[in-house]
């Protein structure tokens, strides 16, 4: 059952350490704000770097959450979770660089937003497989507000273009599943 108010999502992705683990501990940072419910957690899943060259693996999963912080609240809450946990930006570095974590604001509902530090929907979603599959799995019913369209008809869409790419060249993703002991809230709630 979805809070009031609009529906955010929350990509979060890993490819230093113990994968899994970081995206739980963010996950609970995520919830310890004042202001902030965790409603769903998606599998993780488990995909090779897409936009970068890294041996690492990345572990990534999407969020939904309920809050009443304003979007550049909530992104600032989020940059100070990465930091926390040990994300280090190379200010000279222009690419992609490997990260112990990393929190995408994905949605705010329908809000469509483009400043210096946010970009709402996130710009890249619909280009990758470990945001897509993982939303479609907690949200299938989310409607994209700007391709007006659910995101299981963006999964699609995406799916039948990789399809077509050579398959050294497609994104790799496998399903996973949390640890038994760990508490977390998987679709459909705990």
């Amino acid at each position: 059952m979805a809070a009031p108010g609009p529906r955010v999502f929350i990509g979060l992705g890993s490819n230093l350490g113990d994968g899994m683990r970081q995206l739980l501990a963010a996950w609970n940072l995520i919830g310890a704000a004042p202001g902030v419910s965790l409603l769903r957690l998606s599998r993780p899943y488990h995909s090779a770097p897409v936009g970068m060259t890294s041996e690492n693996w990345f572990t990534n999963a999407v969020g939904e959450i309920g809050t009443d912080m304003p979007p550049p609240e909530l992104l600032r809450h989020l940059l100070s979770i990465e930091t926390i946990m040990g994300r280090q930006r190379d200010p000279e570095k222009t690419s992609y660089q490997d990260r112990a974590i990393d929190l995408d604001l994905l949605y705010y509902g329908g809000l469509r937003l483009a400043t210096a530090n946010l970009r709402l929907p996130h710009p890249q979603r619909r280009w990758r497989l470990f945001v897509l599959e993982p939303l479609a799995e907690i949200s299938d019913d989310f409607i994209d507000c700007e391709a007006s369209r659910p995101v299981t008809a963006l999964l699609a869409d995406l799916r039948q273009r990789e399809s077509a790419l050579p398959e050294q060249r497609r994104q790799s993703l496998f399903a996973a599943s949390w640890p038994p002991a760990e508490q977390v809230f998987l679709s459909g709630g705990p």
